[in-house]
């Protein structure tokens, strides 16, 4: 059955949602989450798109995106999953699908500033949601940049952030007051399934095996070890993090001098 096309129109926002493959904490290293950062930068270099808002999460991660063209979104979205999961399967040592079927994508008209508003909040809460952080400061999402002004290299001011007041210190505290006031909606429970318990004692007692590499694996410039080496990916995931983590300077960030 071929798949529905996508709603692209001009002038509009996406809020997109990509997810592991088999929804796996693959995101959860942190050399990972700096290589996402770079690879995130380098499409905007190539695609010349406007990043509103940004969540890394470990299983997943969300967007809010502006394509210069309607039909830029697919191959912005194509190109940054394929060079993403190339990455990551040779810094994890591991081969076949990274990402979990196609990207969720839910348009609406850049000037409808109330749900974007609701959506740059939706995505900043995430950590939140999932009882990560009790605050809004996370190093992986662009929060810091709303509520401190600081500017992360990556993302930029929704018109709808601009347009809480006459000065951007009363849109930050605006924006601020407004994601205090966010309560996330509960989630329907799981559905028990027979497997359940009786496979994660299956898979404690099943010894680890150690993946092979492909040979026909992309060869890249860096990979797990090396990551925190590389020059590049330092300087774009060091102004990221300093821009929107909670106290700078950074005093966890793992870079060490070239």
């Amino acid at each position: 059955m071929p798949r529905p096309p996508r709603d692209l129109q001009p002038n509009y926002c996406y809020h997109i949602t990509v997810r592991c493959n088999n929804r796996e904490f693959k995101l959860s290293s942190y050399e990972c989450r700096e290589v996402f950062l770079y690879a995130i930068k380098k499409a905007q270099d190539k695609f010349n798109f406007k990043l509103y808002a940004l969540c890394i999460m470990s299983n997943h991660v969300h967007y809010l995106i502006e394509p210069n063209q309607p039909e830029d979104l697919p191959k912005i979205m194509h190109w940054l999953n394929w060079y993403t999961a190339m990455c990551f399967n040779r810094m994890l040592n591991r081969t076949g699908h990274f990402w979990e079927k196609r990207y969720h994508s839910s348009g609406f008209e850049k000037t409808d500033y109330k749900r974007a508003l609701n959506t740059l909040r939706y995505i900043h809460a995430n950590p939140q949601s999932a009882n990560i952080q009790q605050g809004f400061f996370y190093d992986f999402s662009n929060y810091g940049t709303h509520d401190r002004l600081s500017n992360d290299g990556i993302t930029q001011w929704h018109p709808a952030f601009l347009q809480l007041g006459r000065t951007l210190e009363e849109c930050a505290a605006k924006y601020r007051r407004f994601c205090q006031r966010y309560r996330p909606q509960a989630k329907p429970e799981k559905r028990s399934f027979w497997g359940s318990s009786f496979l994660p004692s299956l898979l404690k007692s099943k010894s680890k095996s150690k993946t092979k590499k492909s040979p026909g694996q992309m060869s890249l410039p860096w990979d797990k070890q090396r990551v925190t080496e590389c020059t590049e990916v330092r300087d774009v995931a060091e102004k990221f993090i300093q821009a929107n983590r909670y106290q700078p300077p950074v005093p966890g960030i793992r870079f060490v001098e070239c």
